[in-house]
């Protein structure tokens, strides 16, 4: 078993990313297997280096102990660009120049499980006309043509574990719906490849037999079981876990400024309880379940 922690450097560690660490590393220890840690940090406009430290100390403050050595997606731009390049002679992709204004004011598009369906705006321009807008150096994401990838794909499943992952657990099969999430991107207009490819792609590369994130992303994982597909890449068995949330039942954001791991460090708290209180779901005040 391999499993991993894939945080992103554009803030600070809050709780919730603490327990999803613990949950994911106490997986693979109860199972003889590998954890690992991934840094998530080509969002160029976000990501800094000084956060990449605050989520190594954070880590290491808890007790969470990765295996080998991290991975940086800043060191895996050349595995992208690849893969890219592959779903483009497929046919399977097509440059996209809306910008999130144009986006915005196609408001009435039906909505996915991440919101607005993308209206396929970009989908309808020539190849002579997408070329010479490129050319011309115009700004453009790179969009899946979701239709014509299920088309290629055929019909998809997943395996998935309950929550809390027991060991003695039996996985069940979901079918993916991608088609439900639209043209999603899979190269930003500011960034060389989104979450649906980069993510994909390193856990194939990693050896991740299992992922463990919380549940805001099951709708991810039918986009990435349709990649895996397109690519021939291996599946893991995925469990999706709650999410934190804060006195206003929001869910735990770093944008929020929720409680940051950084802050309980500074304030003296015990790592070693505050690890077994997240073990036995126990959380700071103010912090519960999305589901309680």
């Amino acid at each position: 078993m391999v499993t991993r922690f894939a945080p992103s450097p554009t803030g600070r560690l809050h709780v919730g990313h603490g327990w999803s660490a613990l949950l994911a590393m106490t997986m693979a220890r109860r199972n003889g297997g590998l954890f690992r840690l991934r840094i998530e940090d080509i969002d160029g406009t976000r990501s800094r280096p000084e956060h990449v430290d605050g989520i190594i100390r954070d880590l290491q403050w808890l007790g969470v102990e990765w295996d080998e050595d991290i991975i940086f997606q800043s060191a895996r731009l050349d595995h992208y660009e690849a893969a890219l390049q592959r779903l483009r002679s497929m046919g399977l992709l097509y440059p996209c120049f809306c910008t999130r204004a144009d986006i915005a004011a196609s408001a009435s598009a039906p909505h996915g499980p991440e919101g607005p369906i993308y209206p396929g705006t970009c989908r309808a321009i020539s190849k002579s006309e997408g070329a010479r807008r490129m050319a011309a150096g115009q700004a453009h994401a790179w969009r899946i043509n979701m239709v014509s990838a299920v088309d290629r794909s055929g019909p998809l499943t997943w395996d998935a574990l309950p929550f809390p992952p027991d060991p003695g657990a039996q996985a069940r099969r979901v079918n993916a719906e991608p088609l439900a999430a639209g043209d999603v991107v899979l190269a930003r207009k500011d960034a060389p490849a989104s979450y649906h490819l980069s993510c994909t792609l390193d856990d194939a590369d990693m050896g991740v037999s299992h992922v463990l994130r919380g549940e805001d992303l099951r709708a991810a994982t039918d986009v990435h079981r349709l990649i895996q597909a397109l690519l021939g890449l291996p599946s893991p068995v995925y469990c999706h876990h709650p999410l934190l949330v804060g006195a206003d039942r929001k869910r735990l954001a770093k944008r929020d400024g929720s409680i940051a791991l950084a802050d309980l460090r500074a304030q003296g708290m015990d790592p070693r309880q505050l690890a077994q209180d997240l073990h036995a779901a126990r959380f700071p005040v103010g912090i519960s379940l999305a589901s309680a």
